[in-house]
């Protein structure tokens, strides 16, 4: 690739620069020496503002974008016009994919029952709040603001962090290196109380228009990264906001494109895209974004003839009539896979009499099956949706 064109500092896009804070070793299980070796300056990032900056990205890498926003733009459209809810159904394993890249895996089935409110491991309690965080971002309206930024971070860690959740952070985080003190620590992000204002500056970049859609969203994810606003969830919650540009600006209105399975194929070089993004350098992180959305456009295809499969292949067995309640049921099991009586009569609006009576059809056709026999409140899961689900998973964690 030939060399962007750079600014008078030397950038394609503004770099951090540092400033020095004192520390103070607080922890009570230090001994007076490791007190004294740790009580020192250290240099924390000052993030630049980007609200009125122009990002100069490489030729070859603009082409990248606008190749993978066609596809982005084609994909949106064939997904909505499925007959079966894709854009839930990619919704969640967007969300999967995003947790995933910070460590919380878990399976279909897993993430099911705790989307459903019944017991699972903690790992699949995280992934359905990013799921809920997700979905509260992209009801909230097209418009990024910092008040719909700390919604979406409540929502993603109101249940594991209480007490964080939805909040920016009053302390110095940082990424690598001890616990006991930033000191050579792999990046610094800015001193608390800068957060502010930067979100604030990153908001007005965020409702730029005269950007390329993937340059913008893949900025704005990065730059909240390097704000890093939160004690935890910093990662899940900037990649909710690279959705949040890509509806607005038009690209993905009717449905999710699960970018973060696409990044999964090699985090190591989108954590060095990101690190590339601070000192000045847009070109890795822009192709990384649209590499990844290419990927999960072919993914998402591949997840979308899956589970068309498995409803053609239902049609066939089920008897019931086309308006029945088994037939509601059966396309509300794409966007749940496994439930309950209770859920059922909930989400259809019927009896307990009549969940029961569409989960027996469903049952008796096998497209539900009960993981075992036991009291009246037992699950019922889709074996066709959970295996489409985590084979998608599977495909996503391939490196090629």
């Amino acid at each position: 690739m030939g060399d962007a064109p750079r600014d008078e500092d030397g950038t394609a896009w503004p770099a951090v620069t540092t400033e020095e804070h004192a520390w103070t070793a607080t922890n009570p299980h230090l001994d007076p020496f490791q007190r004294r070796r740790v009580s020192r300056p250290y240099r924390a990032a000052v993030v630049p503002l980007v609200a009125d900056a122009v990002p100069r990205v490489d030729p070859a890498v603009l082409q990248i974008a606008e190749e993978a926003s066609l596809d982005v733009a084609r994909f949106d459209v064939e997904m909505a016009s499925l007959p079966v809810p894709m854009p839930t159904v990619l919704l969640r394993t967007e969300s999967a994919s995003s947790s995933q890249i910070e460590h919380l895996t878990t399976n279909a089935r897993n993430l099911a029952l705790a989307s459903l409110g019944a017991p699972s491991r903690q790992n699949a309690d995280l992934v359905a709040a990013n799921v809920r965080a997700m979905s509260s971002a992209l009801a909230a309206g097209d418009d990024l603001t910092a008040a719909g930024i700390l919604d979406v971070h409540r929502a993603l860690l109101a249940g594991s962090a209480p007490d964080v959740a939805g909040r920016w952070r009053t302390e110095q985080v940082w990424i690598g290196a001890s616990s006991l003190s930033p000191h050579g620590a792999d990046f610094v992000p800015p001193h608390h109380a800068r957060v502010p204002a930067a979100v604030e500056d990153l908001v007005t970049f965020a409702a730029r228009e005269d950007l390329p859609v993937l340059v913008h969203a893949a900025l704005v994810h990065a730059h909240l990264e390097t704000i890093h606003p939160f004690v935890d969830g910093n990662g899940r919650t900037g990649r909710v906001l690279l959705h949040t540009v890509l509806r607005r600006r038009g690209l993905a209105l009717h449905t999710t494109v699960p970018v973060s399975a696409g990044l999964l194929r090699d985090p190591e070089a989108y954590f060095r895209a990101l690190q590339a993004s601070r000192a000045g350098d847009p070109d890795p992180i822009v192709e990384q974004v649209a590499r990844a959305a290419t990927a999960a456009t072919t993914n998402g295809r591949a997840l979308a003839a899956d589970v068309t499969r498995a409803r053609d292949a239902w049609r066939e067995r089920i008897t019931a009539r086309s308006d029945s309640t088994a037939w509601r049921l059966a396309d509300h099991l794409f966007a749940q896979p496994v439930v309950t009586a209770e859920h059922v009569a909930a989400q259809l609006g019927v009896s307990d009499r009549g969940a029961r009576n569409a989960i027996e059809v469903l049952e008796d056709a096998g497209v539900l099956r009960a993981p075992s026999a036991g009291h009246r409140a037992r699950t019922w899961q889709a074996d066709d949706v959970l295996d489409a689900m985590d084979a998608f998973a599977a495909r996503a964690g391939r490196r090629r």
